[in-house]
Protein backbone atom coordinates (compact mmCIF):
# COMPACT_ATOMS: atom_id res chain seq x y z
CA UNK A 1 0.00 0.00 0.00
CA UNK A 2 1.20 3.50 -0.89
CA UNK A 3 -1.72 5.82 -0.41
CA UNK A 4 -3.95 6.73 2.53
CA UNK A 5 -7.08 5.78 0.59
CA UNK A 6 -5.87 2.18 0.52
CA UNK A 7 -6.10 2.03 4.31
CA UNK A 8 -9.76 3.04 4.02
CA UNK A 9 -10.63 0.62 1.23
CA UNK A 10 -14.22 -0.63 1.78
CA UNK A 11 -13.46 -4.00 0.19
CA UNK A 12 -10.52 -4.64 2.53
CA UNK A 13 -12.59 -3.48 5.48
CA UNK A 14 -15.34 -5.92 4.48
CA UNK A 15 -12.86 -8.76 4.03
CA UNK A 16 -11.29 -8.27 7.47
CA UNK A 17 -14.70 -7.96 9.12
CA UNK A 18 -15.87 -11.15 7.45
CA UNK A 19 -12.82 -13.06 8.71
CA UNK A 20 -13.17 -11.65 12.24
CA UNK A 21 -16.80 -12.80 12.34
CA UNK A 22 -15.79 -16.20 10.97
CA UNK A 23 -13.03 -17.01 13.49
CA UNK A 24 -14.56 -15.55 16.67
CA UNK A 25 -16.01 -18.32 18.82
CA UNK A 26 -15.81 -16.83 22.31
CA UNK A 27 -16.33 -13.46 24.00
CA UNK A 28 -13.19 -11.31 23.97
CA UNK A 29 -12.45 -7.84 25.32
CA UNK A 30 -9.81 -5.80 23.51
CA UNK A 31 -8.42 -2.44 24.57
CA UNK A 32 -6.88 0.07 22.19
CA UNK A 33 -4.27 2.15 23.97
CA UNK A 34 -4.31 5.24 21.75
CA UNK A 35 -6.84 8.05 21.56
CA UNK A 36 -6.32 8.35 17.82
CA UNK A 37 -7.33 4.73 17.46
CA UNK A 38 -10.39 5.34 19.65
CA UNK A 39 -11.56 8.20 17.45
CA UNK A 40 -11.05 6.15 14.30
CA UNK A 41 -13.01 3.22 15.74
CA UNK A 42 -15.91 5.46 16.76
CA UNK A 43 -15.89 7.80 13.76
CA UNK A 44 -15.88 4.98 11.22
CA UNK A 45 -18.55 2.94 12.98
CA UNK A 46 -16.22 -0.02 13.46
CA UNK A 47 -17.51 -0.75 16.96
CA UNK A 48 -20.94 -1.50 15.51
CA UNK A 49 -19.56 -3.79 12.77
CA UNK A 50 -17.67 -6.20 15.01
CA UNK A 51 -19.19 -9.47 16.25
CA UNK A 52 -21.40 -9.05 19.31
CA UNK A 53 -19.00 -11.09 21.43
CA UNK A 54 -16.05 -8.76 20.74
CA UNK A 55 -16.00 -5.77 23.08
CA UNK A 56 -13.67 -2.84 22.43
CA UNK A 57 -12.85 -0.69 25.46
CA UNK A 58 -10.83 2.48 25.46
CA UNK A 59 -7.64 2.77 27.46
CA UNK A 60 -5.59 5.69 28.81
CA UNK A 61 -4.35 6.43 25.33
CA UNK A 62 -4.60 10.21 25.49
CA UNK A 63 -1.76 11.99 27.31
CA UNK A 64 -3.90 15.09 27.73
CA UNK A 65 -6.59 12.99 29.42
CA UNK A 66 -4.24 11.40 31.93
CA UNK A 67 -2.45 14.60 32.94
CA UNK A 68 -3.29 14.97 36.61
CA UNK A 69 -5.18 17.87 38.16
CA UNK A 70 -2.09 18.74 40.20
CA UNK A 71 0.09 19.07 37.09
CA UNK A 72 -2.48 21.42 35.54
CA UNK A 73 -2.34 23.43 38.77
CA UNK A 74 1.46 23.52 38.47
CA UNK A 75 1.11 24.82 34.92
CA UNK A 76 -1.27 27.55 36.06
CA UNK A 77 1.11 28.48 38.90
CA UNK A 78 3.93 28.93 36.37
CA UNK A 79 1.79 30.85 33.89
CA UNK A 80 0.83 33.33 36.59
CA UNK A 81 4.42 34.10 37.58
CA UNK A 82 5.71 37.55 36.62
CA UNK A 83 7.92 37.68 33.51
CA UNK A 84 6.89 34.16 32.43
CA UNK A 85 5.70 33.26 28.95
CA UNK A 86 4.04 29.87 29.29
CA UNK A 87 3.95 27.78 26.10
CA UNK A 88 1.77 24.76 25.39
CA UNK A 89 0.08 22.67 22.77
CA UNK A 90 -3.44 23.95 22.26
CA UNK A 91 -5.34 20.94 23.56
CA UNK A 92 -4.00 21.48 27.09
CA UNK A 93 -5.59 24.88 27.58
CA UNK A 94 -9.13 23.74 28.38
CA UNK A 95 -8.21 20.80 30.63
CA UNK A 96 -9.65 21.60 34.07
CA UNK A 97 -7.39 22.03 37.06
CA UNK A 98 -8.67 22.11 40.62
CA UNK A 99 -10.01 25.66 40.29
CA UNK A 100 -9.63 26.76 36.67
CA UNK A 101 -8.03 25.94 33.34
CA UNK A 102 -5.10 27.48 31.49
CA UNK A 103 -7.60 29.08 29.12
CA UNK A 104 -9.26 30.86 32.04
CA UNK A 105 -5.81 31.80 33.27
CA UNK A 106 -5.01 33.29 29.86
CA UNK A 107 -8.29 35.21 29.88
CA UNK A 108 -7.22 36.75 33.19
CA UNK A 109 -4.08 38.16 31.61
CA UNK A 110 -1.41 35.45 31.77
CA UNK A 111 0.94 35.34 28.78
CA UNK A 112 0.17 31.87 27.44
CA UNK A 113 1.21 30.99 23.90
CA UNK A 114 -0.01 28.06 21.78
CA UNK A 115 2.93 26.55 19.91
CA UNK A 116 3.34 23.57 17.60
CA UNK A 117 6.88 22.61 18.63
CA UNK A 118 9.06 23.00 21.72
CA UNK A 119 11.82 24.28 19.45
CA UNK A 120 9.60 27.32 18.84
CA UNK A 121 9.74 27.90 22.59
CA UNK A 122 13.54 27.76 22.51
CA UNK A 123 13.54 30.41 19.79
CA UNK A 124 11.14 32.46 21.90
CA UNK A 125 13.60 32.26 24.80
CA UNK A 126 16.43 33.39 22.53
CA UNK A 127 14.38 36.36 21.31
CA UNK A 128 13.13 37.36 24.78
CA UNK A 129 16.10 37.29 27.18
CA UNK A 130 14.15 39.37 29.73
CA UNK A 131 11.41 36.69 29.99
CA UNK A 132 11.34 33.18 31.41
CA UNK A 133 9.98 30.75 28.81
CA UNK A 134 8.35 27.55 30.09
CA UNK A 135 7.14 24.81 27.76
CA UNK A 136 4.47 22.33 28.91
CA UNK A 137 6.10 19.03 27.88
CA UNK A 138 3.14 16.66 27.67
CA UNK A 139 2.81 13.39 25.79
CA UNK A 140 3.64 9.74 25.54
CA UNK A 141 7.04 8.55 24.36
CA UNK A 142 6.13 9.97 20.94
CA UNK A 143 6.70 13.61 21.88
CA UNK A 144 9.55 13.01 24.32
CA UNK A 145 12.36 13.24 21.70
CA UNK A 146 11.40 16.74 20.55
CA UNK A 147 10.98 17.95 24.13
CA UNK A 148 14.35 16.47 25.07
CA UNK A 149 15.91 18.04 21.99
CA UNK A 150 14.61 21.46 23.05
CA UNK A 151 16.48 21.12 26.35
CA UNK A 152 19.68 20.08 24.58
CA UNK A 153 19.33 22.99 22.15
CA UNK A 154 18.72 25.48 24.97
CA UNK A 155 21.82 24.18 26.76
CA UNK A 156 23.94 24.55 23.62
CA UNK A 157 22.74 28.13 23.24
CA UNK A 158 23.44 28.71 26.97
CA UNK A 159 19.92 30.00 27.52
CA UNK A 160 19.18 30.40 31.21
CA UNK A 161 15.60 31.52 30.59
CA UNK A 162 14.18 28.28 29.20
CA UNK A 163 12.69 25.34 31.08
CA UNK A 164 10.06 22.64 30.68
CA UNK A 165 7.28 21.33 32.87
CA UNK A 166 7.57 17.62 32.16
CA UNK A 167 4.40 15.54 32.23
CA UNK A 168 5.39 12.61 30.04
CA UNK A 169 3.69 9.26 30.56
CA UNK A 170 4.83 5.81 29.42
CA UNK A 171 2.62 3.14 27.88
CA UNK A 172 3.94 -0.27 29.10
CA UNK A 173 3.63 0.58 32.83
CA UNK A 174 0.05 1.71 32.22
CA UNK A 175 -0.72 -1.60 30.53
CA UNK A 176 0.67 -3.43 33.54
CA UNK A 177 -1.39 -1.31 35.93
CA UNK A 178 -4.56 -2.14 33.99
CA UNK A 179 -3.77 -5.85 33.72
CA UNK A 180 -2.92 -6.15 37.41
CA UNK A 181 -6.17 -4.48 38.51
CA UNK A 182 -8.46 -6.98 40.25
CA UNK A 183 -11.36 -5.76 38.08
CA UNK A 184 -9.44 -6.22 34.85
CA UNK A 185 -11.34 -7.83 31.95
CA UNK A 186 -8.85 -7.14 29.12
CA UNK A 187 -7.87 -10.11 26.95
CA UNK A 188 -5.68 -8.29 24.41
CA UNK A 189 -4.26 -4.87 23.56
CA UNK A 190 -3.95 -2.85 20.38
CA UNK A 191 -0.76 -0.87 20.98
CA UNK A 192 -0.13 2.60 19.56
CA UNK A 193 1.85 2.59 16.34
CA UNK A 194 3.37 6.05 16.80
CA UNK A 195 4.74 5.21 20.27
CA UNK A 196 6.27 1.99 18.96
CA UNK A 197 7.80 3.87 16.01
CA UNK A 198 9.96 5.58 18.63
CA UNK A 199 10.37 2.87 21.28
CA UNK A 200 10.18 -0.33 19.23
CA UNK A 201 8.58 -3.61 20.26
CA UNK A 202 10.84 -5.22 22.82
CA UNK A 203 9.53 -3.49 25.98
CA UNK A 204 6.06 -4.96 25.32
CA UNK A 205 7.22 -8.57 25.26
CA UNK A 206 7.63 -8.98 29.06
CA UNK A 207 4.10 -7.58 29.52
CA UNK A 208 2.60 -10.01 27.02
CA UNK A 209 4.42 -12.93 28.63
CA UNK A 210 3.74 -12.01 32.27
CA UNK A 211 0.00 -11.49 31.79
CA UNK A 212 -0.51 -13.99 28.93
CA UNK A 213 -1.99 -11.12 26.92
CA UNK A 214 -1.61 -10.63 23.15
CA UNK A 215 -0.37 -7.18 22.11
CA UNK A 216 -0.75 -6.10 18.49
CA UNK A 217 0.86 -2.85 17.35
CA UNK A 218 -1.46 -1.12 14.89
CA UNK A 219 -1.94 2.05 12.91
CA UNK A 220 -4.92 4.35 12.98
CA UNK A 221 -6.92 3.84 9.80
CA UNK A 222 -9.89 1.43 9.49
CA UNK A 223 -7.88 -1.22 7.64
CA UNK A 224 -5.07 -0.97 10.20
CA UNK A 225 -7.41 -1.39 13.12
CA UNK A 226 -9.43 -4.24 11.67
CA UNK A 227 -6.31 -6.13 10.68
CA UNK A 228 -4.95 -5.55 14.19
CA UNK A 229 -8.18 -6.80 15.76
CA UNK A 230 -8.08 -9.86 13.50
CA UNK A 231 -4.47 -10.60 14.51
CA UNK A 232 -5.37 -10.26 18.21
CA UNK A 233 -8.45 -12.48 17.93
CA UNK A 234 -6.46 -15.15 16.06
CA UNK A 235 -4.00 -15.25 18.96
CA UNK A 236 -6.78 -15.41 21.54
CA UNK A 237 -8.58 -18.21 19.73
CA UNK A 238 -5.32 -20.18 19.55
CA UNK A 239 -4.36 -19.50 23.16
CA UNK A 240 -1.28 -17.49 22.13
CA UNK A 241 0.13 -14.34 23.75
CA UNK A 242 2.84 -12.60 21.78
CA UNK A 243 3.67 -9.15 20.45
CA UNK A 244 2.83 -8.71 16.78
CA UNK A 245 3.36 -5.77 14.46
CA UNK A 246 0.57 -4.76 12.08
CA UNK A 247 2.10 -1.30 11.55
CA UNK A 248 5.09 -2.63 9.62
CA UNK A 249 5.28 0.39 7.33
CA UNK A 250 6.68 2.43 10.24
CA UNK A 251 7.45 0.28 13.27
CA UNK A 252 10.71 -1.65 13.48
CA UNK A 253 11.54 -4.02 16.28
CA UNK A 254 14.36 -1.83 17.63
CA UNK A 255 12.45 1.43 17.20
CA UNK A 256 14.27 4.69 16.51
CA UNK A 257 17.52 4.41 18.43
CA UNK A 258 18.55 8.04 17.86
CA UNK A 259 15.26 9.22 19.33
CA UNK A 260 15.57 6.85 22.30
CA UNK A 261 19.13 8.05 22.93
CA UNK A 262 18.07 11.71 23.05
CA UNK A 263 15.26 10.79 25.46
CA UNK A 264 17.66 8.93 27.74
CA UNK A 265 20.18 11.78 27.68
CA UNK A 266 17.69 14.30 29.10
CA UNK A 267 15.03 12.37 31.02
CA UNK A 268 15.00 9.95 33.93
CA UNK A 269 12.14 7.55 34.59
CA UNK A 270 10.00 8.41 37.62
CA UNK A 271 6.64 7.61 39.19
CA UNK A 272 3.73 9.52 37.66
CA UNK A 273 0.21 10.30 38.82
CA UNK A 274 -2.35 9.52 36.10
CA UNK A 275 -5.66 11.37 36.21
CA UNK A 276 -8.42 8.99 37.26
CA UNK A 277 -5.99 6.11 37.82
CA UNK A 278 -3.51 7.22 40.47
CA UNK A 279 0.23 6.77 40.80
CA UNK A 280 1.80 4.23 38.45
CA UNK A 281 5.42 3.39 39.34
CA UNK A 282 8.08 4.15 36.73
CA UNK A 283 5.51 5.48 34.29
CA UNK A 284 6.82 8.97 33.54
CA UNK A 285 9.79 11.05 32.46
CA UNK A 286 11.30 13.88 34.49
CA UNK A 287 14.27 16.06 33.57
CA UNK A 288 17.41 14.40 34.88
CA UNK A 289 20.08 15.78 37.19
CA UNK A 290 22.38 16.83 34.34
CA UNK A 291 19.77 19.19 32.95
CA UNK A 292 18.10 20.20 36.23
CA UNK A 293 18.49 23.90 35.38
CA UNK A 294 15.89 23.31 32.67
CA UNK A 295 13.41 21.66 35.04
CA UNK A 296 10.66 24.21 35.74
CA UNK A 297 9.68 22.46 38.98
CA UNK A 298 13.18 23.10 40.35
CA UNK A 299 13.74 26.51 38.76
CA UNK A 300 10.51 27.94 40.19
CA UNK A 301 10.57 25.87 43.39
CA UNK A 302 7.04 24.60 42.79
CA UNK A 303 5.49 23.38 46.01
CA UNK A 304 1.71 23.47 45.78
CA UNK A 305 -0.87 21.37 47.54
CA UNK A 306 -1.90 18.21 45.70
CA UNK A 307 -5.39 18.63 44.30
CA UNK A 308 -8.32 16.24 44.42
CA UNK A 309 -10.06 15.16 41.23
CA UNK A 310 -13.65 15.97 40.37
CA UNK A 311 -15.79 13.28 41.99
CA UNK A 312 -18.42 13.61 39.27
CA UNK A 313 -15.96 12.48 36.58
CA UNK A 314 -15.56 8.72 35.99
CA UNK A 315 -12.61 9.11 33.62
CA UNK A 316 -10.61 6.58 35.63
CA UNK A 317 -13.17 3.83 35.07
CA UNK A 318 -13.34 4.72 31.38
CA UNK A 319 -9.57 4.71 30.87
CA UNK A 320 -9.21 1.41 32.73
CA UNK A 321 -11.78 -0.14 30.41
CA UNK A 322 -14.35 -0.67 33.14
CA UNK A 323 -16.98 1.64 31.65
CA UNK A 324 -17.87 3.32 28.36
CA UNK A 325 -18.36 7.11 28.12
CA UNK A 326 -22.14 6.83 27.74
CA UNK A 327 -22.31 4.95 31.04
CA UNK A 328 -21.36 8.16 32.82
CA UNK A 329 -24.51 9.84 34.22
CA UNK A 330 -23.04 13.26 33.40
CA UNK A 331 -22.14 12.49 29.77
CA UNK A 332 -23.68 15.10 27.47
CA UNK A 333 -25.46 16.72 30.40
CA UNK A 334 -23.23 18.25 33.09
CA UNK A 335 -20.19 17.26 31.04
CA UNK A 336 -19.82 18.66 27.53
CA UNK A 337 -16.78 19.86 25.55
CA UNK A 338 -17.56 23.50 26.36
CA UNK A 339 -17.97 22.70 30.09
CA UNK A 340 -16.00 19.50 30.78
CA UNK A 341 -15.82 17.76 34.11
CA UNK A 342 -12.70 15.91 33.04
CA UNK A 343 -10.02 15.81 30.39
CA UNK A 344 -11.45 12.96 28.21
CA UNK A 345 -14.23 15.32 27.13
CA UNK A 346 -11.74 18.07 26.22
CA UNK A 347 -8.94 16.46 24.28
CA UNK A 348 -9.10 15.84 20.56
CA UNK A 349 -8.10 12.26 21.40
CA UNK A 350 -10.35 11.77 24.43
CA UNK A 351 -12.80 8.85 24.42
CA UNK A 352 -15.65 10.98 25.80
CA UNK A 353 -15.05 13.62 23.12
CA UNK A 354 -15.17 10.91 20.43
CA UNK A 355 -18.49 9.55 21.69
CA UNK A 356 -19.92 13.05 22.02
CA UNK A 357 -18.76 14.18 18.57
CA UNK A 358 -19.89 11.10 16.65
CA UNK A 359 -22.91 9.97 18.68
CA UNK A 360 -25.31 11.27 16.03
CA UNK A 361 -23.45 9.39 13.30
CA UNK A 362 -22.64 6.04 14.87
CA UNK A 363 -24.62 4.60 17.76
CA UNK A 364 -21.77 3.36 19.91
Amino acid sequence: MKYLSEYRDPEMVEAFLKEIHHITTRPWTLMEICGGQTHSLVKNGILNMLPANITMVHGPGCPVCVTSVSVIDEAIFLAEQPHVIFCSFGDMLRVPGSKKSLLECKASGADIRILYSPLEAVQLAKNNPDKQIVFFAVGFETTAPSNALSVVQAAKLELNNYSILASHVLVPPAMEAILSDTNNTINAFLAAGHVCTIMGMEEYEPVAEKYKCPIVITGFEPVDLLQGILMAVKQLEKGEHKVENQYTRYVQREGNRMAVDIINSVFAVNDRVWRGIGTIPNSGYEVNEQYKNYNARIKFNIDIEKAMENKDCISGDIMKGLKKPKQCPNFGAKCKPEHPLGAPMVSSEGACAAYYQYAGINHV
